[in-house]
């Protein structure tokens, strides 16, 4: 009797495949080992040792580090230019996104290679083009100066340049997930008599809303800790142009230590709330995304449920 032929025992032939691709332990622990010890070097201990400075001489030089005027000031700075950047961003982003995802048009390759624009250029390089239109000696700057508008070394040409910077990160994230939805939702809901507002407000906006949260959180924690771009355009002056990472740095250069990373903690801060938004943020979107792939192919989704489709049917009459 011959003995039995992978193909008459595949649970032998799995195993042995398994086996195959399967490292040995030792291999994973070793792997294991190097990303943990990766992570503790060039992650933990610098944010650890941020906190430790900053609590050096304890709760009350903390405390005080924070509430000096030029400190005040660019905390102040750093949070009007998030208010102003972010919401515009989001702006842009979401129709960016709606516009390349939902339809095609001549030029759409181009607009999509000017979103991508800020990730290929230096943001030193971003900061020099606004002083180059926009300052006083460029194309902008004598018509400027002639009607008393100040950009650069001010308040808009910070914004401006945080806007640069920070655009594409709302659209980048959205762009993938709206493709991947596609629009046959959209389109069940203008058969259902929706207008294109009422489209994007009932079907578009829930499917995209975790992405967009997460979108929205990486464009917020950029525009609060960008450096490079609002160090050209502002100008460095005390307690009028100087955002957070700036105000840090002329402490730093001032051997203020204390200080420094008292003012430095608060982006570690919202760096870490940003990791823990950005965590809730992945799951539900990944819960909502496995939610669809289980729904029937004659149900996609359950975005536009009866609730939903009434509502839109509602507004459709009433409009």
């Amino acid at each position: 009797m011959s003995a039995p032929t992978s193909s008459s025992n595949p649970s032998a032939a799995a195993r042995r495949i398994q086996a195959g691709t399967t490292e040995a332990p030792w291999v994973r622990w070793l792997l294991t080992g190097l990303a943990l010890a990766f992570l503790v070097l060039f992650l933990v201990l610098p944010l650890a040792a941020v906190f430790t400075e900053a609590l050096r001489k304890g709760w009350a030089a903390y405390i005080e580090g924070l509430r000096e005027p030029d400190a005040w000031s660019a905390i102040k700075l750093t949070l009007i230019t998030a208010v102003i950047a972010v919401p515009l961003n989001l702006v842009f982003g979401v129709a960016a996104a709606w516009c390349i995802a939902k339809f095609e048009f001549r030029g759409k390759a181009l607009l999509v290679t000017l979103i991508d624009l800020p990730f290929s250029i230096s943001p030193v390089v971003a900061g020099l083009m606004y002083v180059l239109v926009f300052g006083a000696h460029g194309w902008l700057g004598p018509w400027l100066a002639a009607h008393d508008i100040k950009i650069i070394f001010a308040v808009p040409g910070i914004v401006l340049a945080t806007v640069f910077v920070t655009f594409p990160f709302i659209a980048r994230e959205l762009i993938p997930l709206m493709q991947a939805q596609g629009n046959d939702e959209e389109q069940a809901a203008i058969v259902l008599g929706a207008n294109g507002w009422q489209t994007f407000w009932y079907v578009t906006l829930p499917n995209i809303k975790w992405g967009l949260l997460y979108g929205v959180i990486l464009c917020n924690a950029r525009a609060m800790g960008e450096f490079g771009a609002v160090s050209v355009v502002s100008g460095h002056i005390r307690g009028q142009t100087n955002t957070i990472p700036l105000h840090v740095e002329i402490l730093y250069n001032e051997y203020q230590s204390v200080a420094a990373f008292s003012a430095a903690s608060l982006l570690a801060l919202l760096a870490l709330v940003t990791l823990a938004i950005k965590t809730v943020a992945e799951h539900k979107s990944a819960a909502q995304q496995r939610a669809a792939a289980a729904l029937p192919p004659e149900r996609p989704s359950t975005s536009v449920d009866t609730s939903d489709a009434k509502t839109i049917a509602a507004g459709a009459h009433s409009a």
